[in-house]
């Protein structure tokens, strides 16, 4: 069974899950479904602002399955997510330069940003191998408390002190044309630097001599510096990309989607990006696709539950158990070749 057919199978049962959860709170399954993929895609707003929801999770996802793909466990995507999206939302606020310039120099120092918090246990995985699940986990905290005192401290709001200023019109990703084409939703440039981000992953992972070698160390870290690879090298470069990609997250939510960054909140979708990279099989196409699918049901749950009053909180528990299908992908690959093989085996038998 290959990887596309796991994920499509663990979306079916996620499905089915979530229509028998209806079912048994007394509501319609159907109706449920109907309004829920009305609510993202009813209208060109709709649409929109779907794009708008799922970019930072193509981003986040993108870049915990660049991760995987090169061997690495990155659950630090918040924390580069929250430090590259302050990067940037602080240049918003300091730099003085006209948009053409300034939205770029954003990006730029936003990818900075979460490529220098995810290097860090980068370094520390290739030097003294330090487990890089415990090391992001750490560094999500610590990306946290950061925000938490500066952001109070020198950019404070006008009206409130959890939250920064507003960043001015020329330091934002909101563009009133493309707005206008989805007839007033809050998609951003942010959407089309997540497309270009797949596509350049995509083409690193697969067409160039680097991302033979990141798989290499990520298949067998032992064999492929046998082979000559600097897998120290690859370790951290591989974490500093992951990094970039998350920090470029930050940055489509915080400059793109909001207008002012928040203290106090860890980003949720530094963690739903695990989820999008598992449905995605780890391959950009897949983890774009993933993060559409994520984003519609993010999107439509309260337009589900204002029409049926059916809790958005089963679309919460779809995602879950989603999550929990493909996680759990080897299982039902088991389960089908013990299939297989008694179905051949009975018929041998009937021969």
């Amino acid at each position: 069974m290959n990887n596309s057919v796991k994920s499509l199978l663990a979306v079916l049962f996620g499905l089915l899950a979530g229509a028998l959860l209806m079912a048994l709170t007394g509501h319609n399954p159907v109706e449920g479904y109907k309004f829920l993929i009305q609510g993202g895609l009813k209208n060109p707003e709709r649409i929109g602002n779907t794009l708008a929801t799922a970019t930072p999770l193509i981003l986040t996802g993108l870049s915990v399955a660049f991760a995987f793909r090169t061997g690495l466990f990155n659950i630090g995507a918040a924390g580069q997510m929250l430090f590259g999206g302050f990067c940037a939302t602080a240049i918003g606020l300091t730099v003085d330069l006209p948009q053409g310039l300034l939205v770029p120099l954003m990006i730029l120092i936003g990818f900075i940003g979460g490529a220098l918090w995810a290097v860090i246990p980068g370094i520390l995985k290739a030097r003294y191998n330090v487990h890089e699940v415990v090391s992001t986990i750490m560094m999500n905290w610590i990306a946290y408390w950061t925000v938490y005192y500066v952001v109070p401290a020198y950019f404070k709001g006008e009206s409130l002190e959890t939250e920064s200023r507003q960043l001015p019109p020329e330091a934002m990703l909101h563009q009133d044309w493309l707005s206008d084409l989805f007839q007033g939703s809050y998609v951003n440039l942010g959407f089309f630097i997540a497309v270009l981000a797949v596509i350049i992953i995509a083409f690193i992972i697969n067409k160039t001599t680097l991302g033979y070698e990141l798989k290499a160390v990520g298949f067998n870290r032992h064999a492929a510096e046998y082979a000559g690879i600097a897998v120290k090298r690859s370790i951290v470069l591989s974490m500093l990309i992951s990094g970039g990609i998350a920090g470029l997250a930050g940055v489509a939510q915080y400059t793109g989607n909001a207008s002012s960054i928040q203290i106090g909140i860890l980003p949720t979708q530094g963690f739903d990006g695990i989820a999008v990279a598992l449905l995605g099989v780890n391959a950009p196409l897949g983890v774009f696709l993933s993060a559409l699918f994520f984003g519609l049901l993010y999107s439509g749950r309260g337009f589900m539950n204002a029409m049926t009053e059916i809790p958005p909180e089963i679309a919460d528990s779809i995602i879950a158990i989603i999550i929990y299908f493909a996680a759990t992908s080897i299982l039902i690959e088991r389960l089908f070749r013990k299939l297989k093989t008694r179905r051949a085996a009975n018929k041998k038998q009937g021969d």
